[in-house]
């Protein structure tokens, strides 16, 4: 490999990481929800799976139960988390032309 097609290669890496960048920045900035128990539990979460909102109706509140509650908001913000985390690697995968992450690498 010649220093041109090295040089050439570094450049393209380097559209590429801004590219990733720019839509990390751009994911993050959109939500996803996830409804829990009829609608007793809402959670959103940023792209980035950050958890931003948490909806409890008066209703899934059951003095005698908060095993209940504690199993709807751990799986309402668990299924937000796993949309988001969906949402980017989908973003990512179709603004690399890969499957299964950036470059092949899982985790991008």
């Amino acid at each position: 490999m010649g220093f041109a097609d090295m040089q050439r290669m570094m450049r393209q890496v380097q559209r590429m990481q801004a590219d990733v960048l720019r839509i990390q920045e751009e994911i993050g900035q959109r939500t996803v929800t996830a409804s829990v128990g009829g609608g007793a539990v809402v959670a959103t979460a940023n792209g980035k799976g950050d958890l931003t909102a948490l909806r409890i109706q008066v209703e899934a509140l059951d003095p005698s139960d908060p095993e209940m509650l504690a199993d709807l908001v751990l799986t309402a913000c668990n299924e937000a988390r796993r949309q988001a985390h969906e949402m980017m690697a989908q973003a990512l995968a179709k603004a690399t032309g890969q499957s299964g992450g950036v470059a092949g690498l899982p985790g991008f």
